[in-house]
């Protein structure tokens, strides 16, 4: 996987590929020719017109297959704005694009410079070279607003409205099929859900998963709100993440997937939407997970249903231990590559690496600094280390150890603690919930 800078390009395979950025935000494209306008509203991406010929906008994720754009179609920008509009994304965590193939395989990861007063950010751009397409990350941020990147990509836009409200923008069209005439029906059953999940998770081979009422909860308060607002989003509009919700209902995870859509009318829907969508169909048969929590609202203004469904498997001390077990072999299996000696696990280096990746889950930062001051090398004092030298890699939003050493890996300043010939020690942090879900410590020692 590459990790892109600005102005950094990528060549792309073949096939549909999928962008996605976690976070409080909302993510939408245009679709530009070599002139760089939009052909008509029907160009512009975003939730109130999730799909467009060769492209779908689901939560956070937009998909893009560009055999499939429309006729002269040259380019696809991918542009972030906060889910509370008007909210500076300065206020927010920098946004991170996560870029996979059809396969789910990552491709590219790209977390521009953190913008400052902008409302609005173009994060990166597909682009077309002969018969091939290509992605370059972009990074530039617009002050005035979604409706103002709109208007300079040609998008009509309706003055009488909000400026605020992007919703203003021309483009018609619902926000997730199928959604005409969709009653208020009561919550779901949990016993239905979880039964046609399992059948579906018994044809695929995968093990069932039972109900559990904490996530039931997180869900229902995090589906509540997504009605009330209006859209999908993983956070609420006090900024509350739908996985700080599983920790504040009191279930400390290891692993977490979420589902949150809006259409569906029924569990059996729901669950019929998740089989034919490729991600969606990922989370649903994921092995590893044990408990399941769903919930449904209905939006009384527009009477769209939203949904959440919360997948996870809960901490132990011993699933614990294998985690920071496969980080460390991962890690030492690069240092082998690099023919470099492998690195030993301290007590000490992984105490203070755990207390860090759960201070920042508590304390809700994402820094080498603690809201204290403090620094790595003295947190690993305080936890008892004499090592005379110290590193330290931190990662968010990774669900597995692969993923998150790949993501070092492809970044030049964690690789270099990683392959550091210095360093002799090791310890692993892992904390689940935050803003980004899981929260990764990687502590060296010489």
């Amino acid at each position: 996987m590459d990790e892109l800078v600005p102005g950094g390009n990528l060549p792309l395979p073949g096939g549909a590929m999928t962008l996605r950025v976690p976070g409080p935000f909302d993510v939408s494209a245009l679709i530009t020719d070599e002139s760089g306008k939009v052909g008509g509203d029907a160009d512009f991406v975003f939730y109130n017109q999730p799909t467009v010929t060769g492209a779908r906008l689901q939560g956070d994720t937009l998909t893009v297959d560009p055999a499939r754009l429309r006729a002269g179609a040259a380019r696809v920008t991918v542009v972030v704005s906060p889910a509370d509009p008007g909210t500076p994304l300065g206020r927010l965590p920098a946004p991170t694009l996560h870029v996979a193939d059809a396969g789910s395989r990552p491709l590219a990861r790209f977390t521009p410079a953190r913008p400052q007063r902008e409302t609005v950010l173009l994060l990166a751009e597909l682009y077309r070279r002969g018969t091939d397409w290509k992605l370059r990350a972009l990074g530039q941020g617009y002050a005035d607003g979604l409706a103002g990147i709109a208007r300079d990509f040609g998008v009509d836009i309706v003055e009488d409205t909000p400026p605020a409200a992007v919703r203003s923008a021309s483009v018609p069209a619902p926000r997730s099929a199928p959604r005409p005439g969709l009653p208020n029906s009561p919550a779901p059953d949990p016993t239905g859900f979880v039964t046609l999940v399992n059948s579906a998770r018994a044809k695929a081979g995968c093990p069932p998963v039972s109900p559990d009422s904490r996530l039931t909860s997180a869900a229902q308060a995090h589906v509540s709100d997504m009605a009330a607002a209006g859209h999908l989003s993983t956070e609420s509009r006090d900024g509350t993440s739908v996985y700080q919700r599983v920790t504040h209902a009191g279930y400390t995870y290891l692993t977490v997937g979420e589902h949150l859509v809006s259409g569906p009318r029924t569990p059996a829907e729901f669950v019929d939407y998740c089989l034919r969508t490729e991600q969606a169909r990922h989370t649903l048969l994921e092995q590893a997970f044990t408990h399941v929590g769903p919930a449904q609202a209905v939006d009384p203004r527009s009477g769209d249903v939203y949904w959440t469904a919360l997948w996870a498997t809960p901490i132990t001390t011993g699933n614990l231990a294998q985690t920071a077990a496969k980080v460390v072999e991962s890690t030492n299996a690069e240092r082998a590559r690099a023919g470099l000696p492998p690195l030993a696990v301290d007590p000490l280096l992984a105490a203070a690496a755990q207390a860090h990746s759960t201070d920042m889950v508590a304390r809700a930062f994402y820094s080498h600094t603690s809201p204290d001051g403090s620094q790595p090398w003295d947190r690993a004092a305080a936890a008892g280390s004499r090592r005379r030298t110290i590193g330290e890699n931190i990662a968010c939003g990774q669900r597995s150890p692969a993923e998150v050493v790949e993501g070092w890996m492809n970044s030049p300043g964690h690789r270099a603690n990683i392959l550091k010939p210095d360093f002799t020690h090791i310890g692993i942090g892992f904390a689940g919930g935050g803003q980004m879900g899981t929260y990764w410590t990687q502590l060296f020692g010489a």
